[in-house]
């Protein structure tokens, strides 16, 4: 305690960082945390003592041996109920034990400062609910979907009973997903625990770009009646940078340096998707017959503690020998920020999850859309629909998709005078997303005026 008062009692501000306990969310997070503490301003990321050490562990996708040197880790305590393998309804109620140590944890923190700026997930209102009770700590929420999406969820009354403000997004937009139907009964229990707390909060910090989804975000402006600040900030666009990425560490890069430019599929469906093995077998064959090059990350789902298992069954026999040449499939975790940013990729197969999304935009990469579950139907609408910066595999029914609809729609990105189209579009998306980080860009200056609002 003395170190942490030495530390930081000089300080004016400073920012504390709540994540939702699963892998993305981290991610995102961690992100925020370094980002803001390149302003020289104190960051705390606190969570559970098992997701303090994940995050830590696959920051970025790799091992950050200095992140402790940057970020105040606060190791909680894990909850009693624990962090299941497999399952992800019970690491989401565990999350809900963290409230009384994170009031505690803010409490001591308030005596340090002038003023506690806590950043938490917009699934974690629940747990920062105490904040209104301490008189120098304001709290910001931080949402990790597009604004599209929360747009879609806001206007079927999801997060809040007043859905009728948001209905502007469904008017000409058909075939809105029902979260009823994309999320398990568990989960909607989850999000209306949050639902008494969201506009605790000082103000919205969306994982999005101004560039991308204006519109969206000025609904979202628009309808917000007590007219709270909002910050668009892309991470993933903040932090990556190709240039300088040691390509000779990994076996995919390696193998990506001997393909044409824009030649390769890369496909992979996240940390939190798991396909049957049918569907595996689908796949597989679908991409043969597309007669494509393709990189496929094949792994089942991450458990609880920030591990996944690699898939041992499912392709048809000899698959792997059959595309020698064309095809490479690995089931070891693959570096996706730097291999989307390789030039031999052209596509990207992916379920549509937020960050897969914005790495692949910011990096100009068109989108074969296959959403699983969650908001990743919207992510997928967004970009086929809205964007026309990809194609749709299928819809989130949980039916069985056949080889044949795979393979017309992986030729359609890469060989169509259709797909020629989207390819462009999604390379323009990708330089305004990366111009908008550069110096004086809409998002540096999003940047600049959060952090110019927190250290009022």
């Amino acid at each position: 305690m003395a170190d942490l008062h030495h530390q930081i009692e000089s300080q004016p501000v400073i920012v504390v960082l709540v994540p939702l306990p699963l892998h993305s969310h981290l991610n995102q997070a961690l992100q925020l945390a370094t980002l803001i503490a390149a302003y020289k301003i104190p960051v705390h990321y606190a969570t559970s003592a098992t997701h303090c050490r994940q995050a830590k562990l696959r920051f970025n996708g790799q091992k950050s041996s200095d992140i402790s040197n940057i970020i105040h880790f606060q190791e909680l305590p894990d909850p009693i109920s624990s962090y299941p393998e497999n399952n992800l309804h019970p690491s989401l109620n565990a999350s809900l034990e963290l409230r009384h140590p994170m009031t505690a944890l803010l409490q001591k923190l308030s005596s340090l400062s002038k003023r506690v700026v806590v950043i938490n997930d917009s699934n974690m209102a629940y747990v920062v609910q105490d904040i209104p009770s301490i008189s120098n700590v304001e709290s910001y929420s931080f949402t990790c979907i597009s604004a599209f999406s929360l747009l879609c969820i806001l206007s079927q009354g999801i997060l809040t009973t007043e859905e009728t403000r948001f209905r502007k997004i469904v008017g000409g937009i058909e075939k809105i997903p029902q979260m009823t139907q994309t999320v398990t009964p568990e989960i909607l229990n989850f999000l209306a625990v949050q639902s008494p707390y969201v506009d605790l909060k000082h103000g919205d910090i969306i994982n999005t770009c101004r560039t991308l989804e204006s519109s969206y975000l000025d609904l979202l402006k628009d309808e917000n009646r007590d007219k709270k600040p909002q910050w668009a900030l892309p991470l993933h666009t903040l932090h990556y940078r190709v240039d300088g990425v040691d390509k000779s560490r990994d076996k995919c890069l390696v193998w990506l340096d001997k393909q044409p430019p824009k030649s390769v599929l890369f496909v992979s469906f996240g940390s939190s998707t798991s396909m049957v093995e049918k569907q595996v077998k689908e796949l597989a064959v679908g991409l043969r017959g597309s007669k494509q090059r393709f990189l496929w990350v094949l792994q089942d789902a991450e458990r609880a503690d920030g591990l996944s298992k690699a898939w041992k069954s499912g392709l048809p026999d000899g698959f792997e020998e059959s595309v020698k040449g064309i095809g490479m499939v690995t089931r070891d975790w693959a570096p996706q920020v730097e291999i989307l940013g390789h030039g031999s990729v052209g596509a990207f197969m992916s379920h549509c999850g937020w960050n897969s999304c914005m790495e692949s935009l910011s990096m100009g990469v068109p989108i074969v859309a296959w959403p699983m579950h969650s908001e990743q139907p919207y992510n997928a609408l967004l970009v086929t629909e809205m964007l026309k910066a990809g194609v749709a595999v299928k819809e989130c029914d949980g039916d069985l998709v056949g080889s044949d609809l795979i393979k017309e729609a992986i030729e359609e990105i890469m060989v169509s005078d259709e797909g020629v189209i989207k390819r462009e579009r999604a390379e323009e998306i990708g330089l305004s997303l990366r111009k908008a980080v550069e110096e004086g860009g809409v998002t540096r200056l999003e940047v600049d005026s959060f952090v110019k609002h927190i250290t009022r």
